[in-house]
């Protein structure tokens, strides 16, 4: 199934192909609190979260709609008790189904049954290599031997693992100790994922943010083990934002293949998308995906290149990159229109310089943990169902 873009958006063929990856945001609740979480910093206020038959409906229409992959997500999905009743719903309209968890709530027979009704893969969080600086970023004590735990019981019923690490400040030098980890815990891909700057990362960035002398000890050490794990275990380095030339290509451009459904039903073409105040994002309650995907206003806004500013109008890297990320580029200017400033060409490119120098001087400092108490105090002003952020505060000064 393909639609022509109506309004000149789109990609350069000029047809809107189907999303394929499905990220189902089952809930923002979660029993952990890390502090570089990229749910909205504003997640207490948002409305009730869909029923079980209303992610049912929806895992249908994505199928139908051509999707292949659905991710269940959070939040933690394991707080919600249908989670095993939605993957089994999943499996039957032949998705490929991956579970993203902090693994804390899991249990060996949860494990098994999740294998049997139809889980493909797990993705597992880890926060460090030890159970101090793991426990301490997380804010839950005894979570580290959990997941250890919960890592083995994943090998043992045969289903692939992915561990993530979301690397900063305060882990990127124990990543030897991460790669020997990984090993040790028969990882069939690690993912390494360099903090990217949304959510509560964004508000806890002078404390994440790495020096470029860590960044470059990393790189040595996963070089000098990649090789050696190359037949062994498959890794992912998910490049370190503020240090790059030029930015990211926001999932392979803005609702191009990727599709989000929110713990309350909101639609966004990724998972921080509703950060952006100005666009109104459409509800699986109320517009079938189809509608949404084709024919929703905010997905068609920064769809293909029809929208860009200079430079990115006339760069030759503008179906590569499609502009950089739309909600970087709002958290840090103010408008989700500008060339992302990761890009060394934005005329806002300063900011990023900027808080690179700062992170070269600045020790650590504080962090805001994810607590539903922070959320609430740091949205006071905010109604209900609007889970934004505090960016205005951050912003460019």
């Amino acid at each position: 199934m393909n639609q022509t873009s109506s309004n000149g958006f789109g990609p350069p063929s000029g047809k809107v192909e189907p999303p394929l990856s499905l990220l189902c945001e089952l809930t923002y609740r979660c029993p952990l609190q890390c502090p570089y979480c990229s749910n909205p910093v504003g997640f207490a206020r948002t409305g009730a979260e869909l029923s079980t038959e209303e992610w049912k409906h929806t895992l249908s229409q994505a199928a139908q709609l051509g999707v292949v992959q659905a991710h269940f997500s959070g939040g933690e999905p394991l707080v919600r008790h249908d989670l095993v009743e939605l993957v089994e719903h999943a499996h039957q309209q032949g998705l490929y189904i991956n579970l993203s968890t902090g693994g804390t709530l899991l249990t060996r027979s949860l494990v098994a049954s999740l294998k049997q009704a139809g889980l493909d893969s797990i993705q597992l969080s880890l926060q460090g290599a030890d159970p101090t600086l793991s426990d301490e970023m997380s804010g839950s004590k005894g979570s580290f031997s959990k997941k250890i735990e919960v890592a083995h019981w994943i090998h043992e019923v045969g289903l692939p693992l992915t561990l993530n690490v979301v690397l900063h400040r305060r882990n990127i030098d124990q990543l030897e100790a991460i790669l020997v980890l990984a090993e040790q815990l028969h990882a069939e891909r690690l993912e390494l994922a360099n903090t990217q700057y949304y959510g509560w990362a964004l508000l806890n960035r002078a404390s994440l943010l790495p020096t470029r002398l860590q960044l470059e000890r990393a790189h040595a050490t996963l070089a000098r083990t990649r090789e050696r794990l190359r037949d062994k275990m498959e890794i992912l380095w998910v490049l370190p934002d503020y240090y790059e030339t030029y930015p990211k290509p926001c999932l392979g451009g803005w609702a191009q293949r990727f599709l989000t459904v929110t713990p309350d039903g909101l639609a966004l073409p990724c998972q921080v998308a509703r950060q952006l105040p100005m666009l109104v994002f459409p509800n699986v309650k109320e517009k079938t995906l189809e509608e949404i995907w084709f024919h929703s206003e905010a997905f068609q806004k920064f769809r293909g290149v029809e929208w860009m500013p200079e430079p990115c109008r006339s760069c030759p890297r503008r179906f590569i990159d499609f502009g950089g990320c739309r909600c970087q580029a709002y958290l840090l200017t103010g408008d989700p229109a500008r060339t992302d400033p990761v890009c060394m060409y934005s005329p806002d490119h300063w900011l990023i310089e900027k808080a690179v120098e700062e992170a070269q001087e600045n020790g650590e400092k504080t962090l805001t943990y994810r607590t539903r108490g922070a959320s609430r105090r740091l949205t006071a002003n905010q109604p209900v169902g609007v889970a934004g952020g505090v960016w205005e505060k951050l912003g460019s000064g």
